[in-house]
């Protein structure tokens, strides 16, 4: 499947409207290269998943409230759980539940980091925390390859970045993987669209993305081989969704 790049000009905005990045990312000086052509590259089906005990495998997702659990869609069969440490803390954990016969069943904990402030019921643009809820994962992309996942990959030179994060760490290569967490977006397209349905005030290009050791502007962000681990194993016909948040909210 082949993707149309908007024009240049609204990759530049639409990447200056992200929460991802640092605070270098907001700047004019640090606006990543225009994209001469988006191309998609061929995937390749991912080996299957290894067996697993499910014998102690827990019938509802850990840590999450009547409330968060109520927001799962019945359908999902992969869910991707970022627990942040506080309500204004920007580290978090990440740990991606698959649901089997008998209960969820959990992979490794990874370490990440969110947005500066931490979180937010209630995401603005440029309020530098990161939304807290349920929302689906549909796209991916980067500025390298697709390395074989079942989503729609978009590779495009519009995912570079440069300049520095808000702890002085360079921001180089972390959109190299990225997944759209469907917050303020359409889904079904790339994560570069501008598409803002809650409007622009409202934030966007809310991302899973490659951490950069440093917090964010509203992305949560993992190491490298994490995200190349996600992107093998999130699979649309499991309908995929990120559970994110501080944990006293994820409880709730």
């Amino acid at each position: 499947m082949i993707r149309r790049t908007p024009p240049a000009a609204l990759l530049a905005a639409s990447l200056l409207l992200t929460g991802c990045g640092g605070g270098a990312a907001a700047t004019p000086d640090h606006r990543p290269e225009p994209a001469s052509e988006n191309t998609t590259a061929t995937r390749s089906v991912p080996s299957p998943s290894r067996e697993v005990s499910v014998a102690a495998a827990p019938r509802r997702l850990p840590g999450l409230g009547p409330k968060t659990l109520a927001k799962v869609p019945a359908q999902t069969r992969q869910a991707v759980v970022v627990t942040g440490r506080g309500k204004d803390s920007s580290t978090s954990t990440v740990v991606l539940y698959e649901r089997t016969a008998t209960g969820w069943q959990a992979g490794e904990s990874w370490p990440a980091h969110n947005a500066l402030k931490g979180w937010t019921d209630h995401h603005r643009l440029g309020d530098l925390r990161s939304p807290i809820g349920v929302y689906t994962l549909t796209d991916a992309g980067g500025l390298l390859r697709d390395p074989g996942t079942r989503l729609p990959y978009d590779r495009s030179t519009a995912f570079s970045l440069s300049g520095t994060g808000f702890e002085g760490e360079p921001l180089a290569g972390s959109f190299d993987y990225v997944i759209a967490i469907d917050y303020n977006r359409k889904p079904g397209t790339s994560p570069l669209d501008w598409t803002r349905p809650l409007g622009a005030d409202r934030g966007g290009g809310i991302w899973l993305h490659v951490d950069h050791d440093g917090p964010t502007q509203g992305c949560v962000s993992i190491a490298e081989q994490h995200m190349k681990a996600l992107l093998l194993t999130l699979d649309p016909d499991r309908h995929p969704v990120v559970v994110m948040g501080d944990a006293a909210s994820l409880a709730r």
